[in-house]
């Protein structure tokens, strides 16, 4: 049976992704520090009503509640126990919330462990293959239709996500990397070297989201298109640089400057774009009429 992102790819079609999913959470009432993925099994209800505003918004891409849904990145939640049955359950939220538009696609979130490779800190290749693998086969077994490994900043890291994914289902993969220091992740890596060392892996796509500002971000776009890979390009830049007001980290940016700029990102080469932190349903409408009305043309 053909995956049906990849048919949606294959058509040629501009994909819509969703936008933030934590800070979303903390307007209607996530606590600075708690686990998001906690909500999962705590508050159900939250987490499909975010998905559902995705969907009413535009999305063709909704991400599931499971950035955080590794074992190792769950060691201090009380559901660490539960790491498969959460990211289980994660997709069924996302799947109930899509109900009335059934083309959307559920995509399973994959972020970092949280523990850079030794030398640099405790996790080794082996531990994290396995954690990676455990979550992949949990949010397949749930029926996620892609994976996106998503603010990966690390060659090794993301290396092995692809590596656990891969040995636990056949899912298409998102590969996704922060550039927070403009064009260059925390560890230094630039776009071009995520194309080199993974265009040989299997995935689906390349790309980023979180990062810096909308122009780093269409920097990245149009260094990946540059490097002529074949992939297709994903973006999902955060809504500008966050403002802290009275504790809380407020975004700048408004729902026609996001889609001013995925639509410059689409014309650059982007195939998927959607928003990172500080993106809201508003922003994400405006990106999805902007995106789908230039397709109509």
């Amino acid at each position: 049976m053909t995956n049906r992102f990849l048919a949606r790819l294959a058509s040629g079609e501009v994909l819509v992704a969703d936008g933030a999913t934590g800070t979303n959470l903390q307007k209607v009432g996530l606590q600075s520090g708690m686990s998001p993925e906690d909500w999962v099994f705590d508050r159900p209800d939250k987490i499909v009503a975010l998905h559902r505003s995705w969907v009413d918004a535009g999305s063709d891409i909704i991400l599931t509640c499971t950035f955080g849904g590794t074992r190792l990145r769950l060691k201090e939640s009380r559901y660490v126990d539960r790491a498969p049955e959460l990211n289980r359950r994660a997709v069924e939220l996302a799947q109930e919330a899509a109900s009335a538009r059934p083309e959307v696609l559920i995509a399973g979130s994959m972020g970092p462990t949280g523990q850079l490779f030794q030398p640099f800190g405790p996790l080794t290749h082996d531990a994290a293959v396995e954690t990676y693998a455990e979550q992949a086969k949990a949010l397949a077994d749930g029926g996620a239709d892609l994976l996106v490994i998503e603010t990966h900043f690390a060659l090794d890291e993301a290396g092995a996500a692809i590596e656990g994914a891969q040995q636990a289902c056949d899912l298409p993969i998102v590969i996704s990397f922060s550039f927070d220091r403009g064009v260059r992740t925390m560890m230094g890596v630039k776009p071009t070297q995520v194309v080199k060392a993974f265009k040989s892996k299997g995935v689906a796509a390349v790309g980023a989201n979180c990062g810096t500002t909308l122009d780093n971000m269409e920097k990245i776009v149009q260094e990946y298109a540059a490097a002529d890979s074949g992939l297709i390009i994903w973006a999902k830049p955060n809504a500008g640089l966050p403002v802290m007001q009275d504790g809380v980290a407020t975004y700048d940016m408004t729902p026609e400057q996001m889609a001013a700029s995925a639509m410059r990102n689409v014309q650059a080469g982007a195939r998927i774009v959607g928003g990172c932190c500080g993106t809201s349903p508003a922003h994400l409408a405006a990106i999805a009429a902007v995106v789908k009305n230039s397709a109509s043309r």
